[in-house]
């Protein structure tokens, strides 16, 4: 949440912005709110100072008459107080309200555009395999192990569920330990997590309001499944004050993630790509100001390791403003190389938030010294996304007979240098 004063201090700046994020948000409806409370609290505080210095006076007044019209005009001061007291909560509520629909700010550097077509491409990392043979998607391969099976899944749970089994079961498995293990080498602390959470935490995170029909929710109690790890690390700290010398703190996690998929027809609709819930390895940054530029690019290079040390070729480009998040100043998103369905697929998004979260979860943090609370900043990044990791190992280590090979790094957790084929 921007706060209200950086939103009066810099109005155009961020009617700008949102502009180029090509979306809406009622900052003027904001500012005649803001300028409507504290005409308020201007009248509010003159009738309390008259009344201070009448309740004063009354007591030296001697002449009974002329105390009680005194008293008669202060319960008239008080019925007013009173009155502009409920409007004045009522523009507050309001005001709070339109202030969680503002996004934030956009850094500088986000290159501008309408939609992910002004993507950037900052680099491609790896030679794309070539084949002697058609590569396979990955759904063909899945069926070739034996290990894929997307009509038991839809028979369970409808459209865009699947299972896993056998090998591939435990690919996914050795890929998450995989990475949770590399980044805990980095320093991160791993973390168990709630895989429900409270509506308070999801307006803390930025999910609420603006993504409330994506969210899966429990009706009969306050709980929303988790949508991304992301933010059930943000409300770690919510409504505290970090002690001084406790930051940077970087955490990582492993969760499943809900959210409502609007499934679009075509070549989405193949494999398991997309779905209503997939797991995902998610790193979360606590920062002071000064550190979160290079946090983020310590997050980035921290997903840019996992395809690294896979052998997968990967790209990395800069979200344009019309494609970035509600929440991010500036994202980098991490594709990897499908060969079988000839396309990338994202498997991360790092973010930097700013402070945007802290004050939405009012969050702050002690610098030391003789400095007041600051609110820190926060970042996080998919280390990575699965099922997209699996479906990457699948295609470029398949084989002509669809076995797929088991990449390097992942053989001392499968237990295998090959996922064998089973059916012709």
């Amino acid at each position: 949440m921007l706060s209200l004063q950086f939103i009066r201090e810099n109005a155009d700046r961020v009617k700008r912005d949102v502009l180029l994020r090509n979306t809406t948000a009622p900052v003027d409806r904001i500012l005649q709110l803001d300028e409507e409370r504290r005409a308020i609290l201007q009248q509010v505080e003159a009738l309390r100072a008259k009344r201070n210095t009448v309740s004063k006076a009354i007591g030296a007044t001697k002449d009974a008459a002329d105390r009680e019209v005194r008293i008669v005009e202060m319960r008239l001061v008080g019925d007013e107080i009173e009155r502009l007291d409920t409007g004045l909560n009522k523009i507050e509520a309001e005001l709070k309200e339109k202030l969680y629909e503002v996004p934030n700010i956009l850094d500088p550097d986000v290159p501008k555009g309408p939609d992910e077509t002004s993507n950037q491409l900052v680099e491609v990392v790896g030679d794309l395999p070539r084949f002697p043979f058609a590569p396979r998607p990955h759904w063909e391969l899945g069926e070739i192990v034996g290990g894929l099976d997307i009509e038991r899944g839809a028979k369970m749970s409808g459209s865009r569920f699947y299972t896993l089994r056998g090998p591939l079961a435990k690919l996914q498995r050795a890929l998450i330990q995989f990475m949770l293990n590399e980044h805990g080498r980095a320093g991160f602390t791993e973390a168990y997590l709630p895989y429900m959470l409270t509506e308070a935490s999801l307006y803390a995170a930025g999910q609420l309001p603006k993504f409330r029909d994506n969210l899966y929710r429990d009706f009969e109690e306050d709980y929303y499944f988790i949508p991304t790890a992301e933010v059930a690390f943000v409300n770690l700290y919510r409504d505290e004050i970090i002690p001084a010398g406790q930051l940077p703190m970087r955490f990582v996690g492993h969760t499943p993630c809900f959210r409502r998929e609007k499934m679009s027809a075509g070549r989405d609709v193949r494999g398991i790509k997309r779905g209503h819930q997939f797991e995902k390895v998610e790193m979360f940054v606590y920062c002071e100001p000064e550190q979160s530029e290079a946090e983020l690019e310590a997050l980035v290079a921290r997903a840019r390791s996992i395809p690294e040390i896979l052998g997968l070729p990967y790209r990395v480009l800069a979200l344009c403003s019309g494609d970035i998040g509600f929440n991010s100043t500036k994202t980098f998103d991490l594709e990897i190389w499908a060969p079988g369905q000839g396309e990338w697929l994202e498997v991360s998004s790092a973010s930097n938030c700013l402070d945007f979260q802290a004050w939405r979860a009012n969050i702050r943090y002690r610098p030391g010294g003789e400095q007041g609370v600051r609110h820190p900043h926060m970042l996080n990044a998919s280390g990575l996304a699965l099922p997209r990791t699996v479906i990457a190992v699948m295609e470029n280590y398949q084989r002509e007979d669809g076995s797929i090979e088991v990449p390097e790094a992942l053989r001392p957790y499968m237990g295998m240098d090959v996922i064998p084929a089973v059916t012709a």
